[in-house]
């Protein structure tokens, strides 16, 4: 099957069109590049790769005139300076089972500097302001370099809530912390300003989570787990290239990936874990070859769970020598993880991509230079997977909760072979779903490439002559069409976000 694929591949090749290139396939790398070239809610090139089918949309100042959000959606808009001038109102209708999660990812322009209290925040609140949780807030910290940064906030039902437990109309709040005109306390770069002066590109996200089917389970958070860490994994790495923004994350499996890193550059990456599972993750960034000094955090790893809500977070300085971060145990995925008052306890609610988001301080190039640096990503997924709650329906988006079938351990290939993901756009998979397809697809094909591979042939054959001799004229139901090949498919983190 195998061979006859790649005879039909090479033929399909010698008959293109004179004159007509072969598409050369797409690596992480070249994914990347492409969606970091996506615009800013001005139209202005950023950072930031938004997700393809982000729909602009424009904050309000106030509740009357908001817009109203969709679940399901992603949504693309900017917020201006920080205080009043600075606070976002858009819209949701909820009923009165599911639980509500938005997010905000906030991505300054190129050209900002930011200061330690720079940051985002974002409420949920009711028709009468009550806040439905508690407001989730980010800063840029001690990094002061400017990367995207995600809050969420959430309004849920289950457990002993007793505000915004009605169905109706609810406001999101998007509001920038720090003083307007704050600065970090040093000179900016030439060519640069505060970042409290310039607007802020969003991202925004909203899943829907339906309520349980009943309502006699846990009430409260485990208070037992295994909290002691594994034994770091070893062995050489396979290259995996990051991606630019949360939709173009790359998937990675329990494994040890390396990728390179530019000073001020982001990279995300996404990990299935199932219910029942612990994720551990480290970054190694490596040495420098020249330079001197030290940035005091340099490397930082933020671990955001489905619905991009931030769980926790882990710095390293750097000082030319390499450099390790680890995140501290997490429990396993666990529903009654919500009851909890610790971000990182009430983060691993859900099963699904949690994603790894890796930031290199721009002031490292200062000292050792623009890079790229070498990025180690050590990854564990431990435990079996176990069954999730009985929900009473469907959460919106319907696959925001979902794990590749065959689990983590093969939710990506060991890559191309210039160590490339696969990730195509149809998001079919390089687990075992993926390969069962192809291998359907394949026993059911083969007849056919055997059929198409003959015909090749004797097209090659009848060219071939036309060379010598000059052919008569091809009878009117003769088919002469050649066949054409398909279309290439195409960090520290602030206030913790309790209950």
């Amino acid at each position: 099957m195998l061979a006859a694929t790649a005879v039909a591949a090479a033929l399909c090749a010698s008959l293109a069109p004179a004159g007509r290139a072969a598409a050369a396939p797409w690596t992480a790398d070249a994914r990347t590049t492409a969606k970091g070239a996506s615009t800013a809610a001005d139209g202005t090139s950023g950072p930031y790769a938004f997700a393809e089918d982000a729909i602009a949309v424009k904050g309000a100042a106030g509740t009357t005139e908001s817009v109203l959000l969709r679940p399901g959606r992603t949504y693309k808009s900017s917020v201006g300076l920080a205080g009043r001038d600075g606070r976002l109102y858009y819209r949701l209708e909820l009923g009165a089972d599911s639980d509500a999660y938005v997010s905000a990812t906030a991505v300054p322009r190129p050209g900002a500097t930011v200061s330690y209290s720079d940051g985002l925040k974002v409420s949920l609140q009711d028709a009468n302001g009550r806040n439905c949780s508690f407001a989730g807030t980010v800063h840029f910290g001690a990094t002061q370099s400017p990367h995207p940064i995600a809050a969420w906030a959430s309004r849920e039902t289950s457990g002993e809530q007793y505000a915004c437990q009605t169905a109706g109309t609810y406001y999101v709040v998007v509001e920038r912390t720090g003083a307007a005109g704050a600065t970090s306390g040093t000179e900016a770069p030439s060519g640069t300003e505060s970042s409290a002066s310039r607007p802020w590109d969003l991202e925004l996200g909203y899943v829907s989570e339906p309520g349980l089917k009943t309502a006699s389970g846990p009430t409260s958070a485990p208070e037992v787990w295994n909290s002691a860490s594994p034994e770091p994994l070893v062995g050489d790495a396979k290259r995996r290239g990051g991606g630019a923004g949360f939709s173009g994350a790359v998937p990675l499996g329990q494994g040890v990936w390396k990728d390179g890193i530019s000073p001020g550059q982001t990279r995300f990456y996404k990990v299935p874990v199932d219910w029942g599972q612990q994720v551990y993750a480290t970054a190694d960034l490596g040495s420098a070859s020249r330079g001197e000094g030290s940035v005091g955090t340099a490397l930082v790893m933020s671990l955001y769970n489905p619905v991009r809500g931030l769980v926790d977070g882990v710095g390293s300085g750097y000082d030319g020598s390499q450099r390790s971060a680890a995140l501290a145990p997490l429990p396993p995925v666990a529903y009654e993880n919500r009851f909890a008052l610790n971000d990182r306890v009430s983060g691993m609610r859900f099963a699904g991509s949690y994603y790894l988001v890796v930031h290199l301080a721009a002031q490292v190039a200062d000292r050792f230079g623009e890079g790229p640096f070498g990025l180690t990503l050590r990854v564990r997924v431990t435990g079996a997977a176990g069954t999730g709650p009985a929900y009473a329906g469907k959460p919106v988006p319907g696959d925001v909760f979902a794990v590749p079938v065959g689990g983590s351990d093969d939710a990506v290939g060991d890559g191309t072979a210039d160590g490339a993901a696969d990730t195509g756009e149809s998001g079919g998979g390089t687990g075992r779903g993926g390969v069962m397809k192809l291998v359907a697809a394949g026993g059911i094909g083969t007849g056919t490439l055997l059929m198409l591979t003959l015909g090749m042939w004797t097209v090659i054959a009848r060219r071939r002559a036309a060379r010598t001799v000059r052919p008569a004229p091809a009878p009117e139901d003769a088919d002469t069409a050649s066949a054409s090949l398909p279309a290439p498919a195409p960090w520290e983190h602030g206030a913790a976000r309790g209950r």
